[in-house]
């Protein structure tokens, strides 16, 4: 009889955000179109390491597991991305699992995301309305603009582009591309418009526009494939024109 395919994980462990990180090996029985978030179930369910010692279940967020939540991202063999969509079938052993180092990290693999839901909130990416009555309906978006905006829209979150920035880390207060690039999404938006001076103003300052070193590692990491740069540039723009209207104290330039 033939041996047993297995596949083998090297997990950074951490008991608390103060405890010191260690790794643990485990060996799992190969199962076709494996992902890493199954072996992880796994590993929960049998919490064994590779030696057959007893251990605890591995801590990680999971959410959707369709690569829409972005709860799941982690460092998978050196390169930040989603864990439900990392299948074992196209990774190399042994599978090496960390977590985002650009946050906090809470336990073993699960991080806490607050820096990038902070720096959401400063920019207001949202569209303010008046009330929950029936408004009517709003201002038609061009079809052109409608399609780039829509690219800009796949953003679930979920921290893969500040982790591969080089300048997000914890000397400094960047907030990061997907923020900036949200920016973009709701100053096109027609109502979302109204708030565009707000909004650019919240990026230029310290923490802002200014701070990013045009590495384009976020471009080439992001899941979703979102123009990020492109949306940096276009911001870079954007900016320079409400600095003028800073400066004449105009609306009008």
């Amino acid at each position: 009889m033939s041996e047993q395919k297995t596949v083998k994980f090297i997990i950074s462990r951490q008991d608390s955000p103060d405890s010191a990180p260690y790794t643990e090996e485990f060996e799992l029985a190969y199962r076709p179109n494996m992902n890493v978030i199954s072996a992880l179930m796994e590993i929960r369910r049998n919490p064994k390491d590779a030696k057959g010692t007893d251990t605890t279940p591995v801590t990680w967020d999971m959410n959707c597991l369709e690569e829409v939540c972005g709860a799941c991202s982690m460092i998978i063999n050196g390169k930040p991305r989603q864990s439900c969509s990392a299948l074992v079938d196209q990774l190399e052993q042994p599978i090496r699992l960390e977590p985002m180092r650009t946050f906090p990290v809470v336990r073993d693999l699960q991080v806490d995301r607050s820096r990038m839901f902070d720096s959401l909130k400063k920019v207001k990416a949202w569209i303010p309305i008046d009330g929950t009555y029936d408004l009517g309906p709003g201002p038609r978006m061009p079809e052109t603009k409608r399609q780039w905006a829509y690219e800009l829209s796949k953003c679930m979150t979920c921290g893969v582009c500040l982790e591969a920035c080089p300048n997000v880390n914890t000397n400094s207060n960047f907030i990061g591309p997907a923020p900036l690039s949200q920016v973009r999404l709701f100053n096109a938006h027609p109502t979302g418009e109204m708030n565009k001076a707000e909004r650019l103003q919240a990026i230029m300052g310290d923490g802002g526009l200014a701070n990013c070193g045009n590495s384009q590692n976020c471009v080439q990491s992001c899941p979703k494939g979102i123009p990020l740069t492109t949306s940096i540039a276009a911001l870079n723009r954007d900016t320079t024109f409400q600095a003028f209207k800073n400066f004449f104290g105009s609306d009008q330039v």
